[in-house]
């Protein structure tokens, strides 16, 4: 009975350290494929989807933040190409450059005034798409090894010690991230969304061998972070996908970006007219 224990014990251990997969709203998930046009190949079946385009979009990155720089610490570097390639796949807007890309079209157009192109080349003014909205990609909360689950399990005998044993061995990673929306020509915002993703760590090895040899393969223990933050990505972009399609505009009485309807005393907007020179107490 007690090799049958330590057997099945063993087979658990060596199924744990296959992991899972990084989750974005509770299934399993990455960001692969392709894109090409309207055409995705291979894209997450997670991933929503548009019937037409809603306009263009580029995607722009604040990499002054505090979230940018800390991506060094995971070895990872920009947001972009994957958030790009997600939306792309979606069908939901067309991209536009707007990055380091965007210096080497200019040079091009450069080369032409210059003269050194071929007289065929055309790249005349007047054909670069204007870019409808801007998204936003923002990092609030990455870490690795969260909710370690303790060895509650003990005091159960054999099955119980091999049990806290790997629940001692498990660790979420988890990320948190936000998308926000801007309209380019007034400024406003058309959608904000927040996303996250959580996969779980399995170190049974290390737990049994103390590190070296065996230990050394910790399962998803080096998972690179960018598995989690690519899956909450794309969970923030689903939602934004779900806010926009059925999209109503706000609407401020007297016009947007007129005031508004808080007036206050003295002032020059509409709703400020409206407030009474002198207010009057009311009389008990």
């Amino acid at each position: 009975m007690k090799s049958t224990l330590i057997l099945a014990a063993g087979a658990l251990m060596l199924a744990g350290c296959a992991g899972t997969q990084p989750t974005l709203g509770g299934a399993s998930t990455v960001a692969t494929g392709s894109a090409g046009g309207e055409n995705a190949n291979n894209a997450s079946t997670q991933l929503e989807k548009c019937d037409k385009p809603l306009g263009t979009l580029a995607v722009v990155e604040d990499r002054s933040a505090p979230w940018f720089q800390q991506l060094g610490q995971y070895k990872l570097g920009s947001t972009t190409p994957v958030l790009r390639m997600m939306i792309q796949q979606s069908n939901c807007f067309v991209v536009v450059e707007r990055g380091a890309a965007m210096d080497h079209m200019m040079g091009e157009r450069a080369l032409e005034k210059s003269g050194e192109m071929r007289a065929n080349s055309n790249y005349g003014k007047g054909q670069i798409a204007a870019a409808d909205y801007t998204m936003s990609p923002t990092i609030t909360f990455s870490q690795k090894g969260t909710q370690g689950v303790g060895g509650a399990l003990g005091g159960f005998g054999l099955i119980g010690s091999v049990a806290g044993l790997v629940a001692g061995s498990m660790k979420a990673n988890e990320a948190s991230t936000m998308l926000l929306m801007i309209d380019n020509r007034s400024g406003v915002q058309l959608a904000a969304a927040e996303g996250s993703a959580k996969n779980f760590d399995f170190g049974m090895f290390g737990g049994l061998f103390g590190g070296g040899g065996f230990g050394a393969a910790g399962g998803y223990s080096n998972t690179p972070e960018g598995k989690i933050l690519v899956a909450s990505f794309m969970d923030s972009y689903n939602n934004v996908v779900k806010a926009v399609r059925n999209y109503r505009a706000q609407e401020v009485a007297g016009g947007l970006g007129t005031g508004g309807a808080l007036g206050v005393q003295g002032g020059t907007t509409p709703a400020s007219k409206e407030v009474p020179a002198k207010s009057k107490s009311k009389k008990k």
